[in-house]
């Protein structure tokens, strides 16, 4: 058909074939990105690997609570702008009802590709029947919001920091637009309109944490919740969750996730039309040292 492309090449090399491991403990699972050279940066090969970790956990009976975490210095650096191993031209086996998007032009090839790996995957976590831990160190980044907060719990290290720094590109908000109920709205658009690093202890007092750790702490920390929700009714905190989740739809949480979803394509559109890519003309290392020089880092 004319109205199709032919798909984008690009020359990716993953530095591990393993970029989540998954493990049990008695009645806990926990599933750890590991690409901590990059910062357990997301690139599909990890998304999807998390999908099928998330989905192996969903399926074990044995299973009754999964812990999220990552390996190294960082939870998570975001979604995957620049390593090697950034694969947003290949193809992938697709787990919802979405159609490949490596041969579609111009923005429906992001609008495609990004229903189902962020937008799908991340409802798609956030309902799953057995309660959720994210165990958070350092950088919690754009994309690692996203996973941070499909999780029923967040625990933190006090040298953890969340952020939003996407509106440098141009861009309002990561794809997963949950900032306004994690966040009281005014702290939500500072949030977004700064793109500041919000220290865990901020995070924790508008309750966007649940409970403060240390690096020397958090495993065990994390461990004692989730071996206590395992001991829970398994239907008991399937409905709880349910529950939860249909207060924040009631709230318009689903509404506001799909405006904001196009409100997200139609600015990486702009940012084609205008700016050398869809991200503004911004890569990794760009967004990198502007954070770390808004922190005062070297």
């Amino acid at each position: 058909m004319d109205d199709l492309v032919e798909p984008k090449t690009a020359e990716i090399a993953y530095e591990t074939d393993e970029p989540v491991r998954y493990e049990t403990d008695g009645a806990v699972a926990t599933i750890i990105m590991n690409r901590p050279r990059f910062n357990n940066a997301q690139n599909s090969q990890m998304t999807y690997a998390l999908d099928a970790a998330f989905r192996r956990a969903t399926d074990d009976d044995v299973i009754r609570a999964i812990v999220l975490k990552g390996e190294g210095k960082h939870f998570s650096a975001g979604h995957d702008i620049g390593t090697p191993g950034r694969d947003v031209t290949k193809s992938w086996d697709r787990v919802h009802l979405v159609p490949d998007h490596i041969n579609k032009p111009a923005a429906e090839f992001l609008y495609t590709r990004e229903h189902e790996v962020y937008i799908g995957m991340c409802r798609r976590w956030r309902d799953i029947p057995k309660p959720t831990i994210a165990a958070v160190q350092g950088a919690c980044i754009a994309g690692g919001l996203m996973l941070a907060w499909v999780c029923d719990i967040i625990v933190a290290t006090d040298d953890a920091f969340f952020q939003d720094p996407v509106g440098r590109m141009g861009i309002p908000g990561v794809e997963y637009f949950a900032h306004g109920f994690e966040l009281p709205p005014r702290i939500a658009k500072e949030f977004i309109l700064l793109g500041d690093r919000m220290p865990a202890e901020r995070a924790y007092q508008f309750g966007m944490v649940n409970r403060l750790s240390t690096r020397a702490t958090l495993d065990a920390d994390v461990k004692a919740i989730a071996d206590e929700l395992a001991t829970r009714s398994r239907l008991g905190n399937w409905l709880t969750k349910q529950a939860l989740n249909h207060v924040e739809d009631l709230r318009g949480k689903r509404a506001a996730t799909d405006a904001h979803f196009h409100m997200h394509h139609f600015a990486h559109a702009q940012n084609d039309m205008i700016a050398a890519n869809s991200l503004g003309g911004l890569d990794a290392r760009s967004m990198a040292a502007a954070n770390k020089a808004a922190a005062g880092e070297d």
